[in-house]
């Protein structure tokens, strides 16, 4: 998976409310809704007037910078922009993930049951990440996870042609280190092979070790790594 092909998966599957070119960048409304859909990112060639002109003219500068971009971290880091939550990429072949689960292990449907809704909301994903959600045109889905007959997890899934990408992955406090995270992960493989897609992907904080491992262990692979600078 290649740098551009994953920036298009995540742009399809976590939309901004509003995307536009400014010279040799691209700008980015989040309506609230993260980082993600509110940073900038390179689109073209630039020059330091560029970075002077972007660093003036957004009210919160903040810019997505890839691991390829090493030339624009160094400009932005010679400007005093500080280093934001780095990221790692990681994707699977689904047919590598899937996984016969129990009968309401974890279950797909759409739109969210107010308990996915609760869950979300009490891990800080509030009404601006659901709208961000409800802005995806392909085929999508929550996922709501179960343990001893009590709501335990939840995660949004969507596809972008052949791929689909797994968000906003949460477990409750109580249910965690239990394996919810493997059953979501799993399912959301199942339901992404019923939606034609052939590979699953996702995106994690770097510091995120136990997540991180959970991934390695069922054979995911690194395909990518980024990180935000912010003024």
């Amino acid at each position: 998976m290649t740098p551009d092909q994953l920036a298009t998966v995540m742009e399809a599957t976590w939309p901004p409310a509003r995307l536009w070119r400014d010279g040799p960048f691209a700008l980015r409304d989040g309506a609230g809704g993260g980082k993600r859909v509110s940073a900038a990112s390179v689109a073209g060639d630039w020059t330091d007037a560029d970075l002077a002109a972007l660093e003036a003219g957004m009210a919160q500068p903040l810019v997505m910078v890839g691991a390829e971009d090493q030339r624009l971290d160094a400009a932005l880091a010679a400007r005093g922009w500080l280093i934001v939550d780095p990221v790692v990429a990681y994707a699977a072949p689904v047919a590598a993930l899937m996984a016969d689960l129990p009968p309401l292990a974890a279950f797909p449907h759409w739109p969210p049951l107010q308990i996915a809704r609760t869950i979300w909301d009490d891990a800080g994903i509030g009404s601006a990440r659901l709208r961000v959600m409800d802005r995806v045109t392909g085929a999508k889905t929550a996922l709501l996870a179960r343990m001893g007959d009590r709501p335990a997890g939840v995660a949004f899934a969507a596809c972008h042609g052949s791929d689909a990408m797994l968000h906003a992955l949460e477990v409750r406090p109580a249910f965690r280190r239990q394996g919810v995270g493997e059953v979501l992960l799993r399912a959301a493989a199942n339901w992404a092979a019923a939606a034609g897609a052939d590979r699953l992907s996702l995106v994690v904080t770097a510091r995120n070790m136990a997540a991180r491992a959970l991934y390695a262990r069922l054979g995911m692979q690194v395909v990518g790594q980024y990180h935000y600078r912010m003024k």
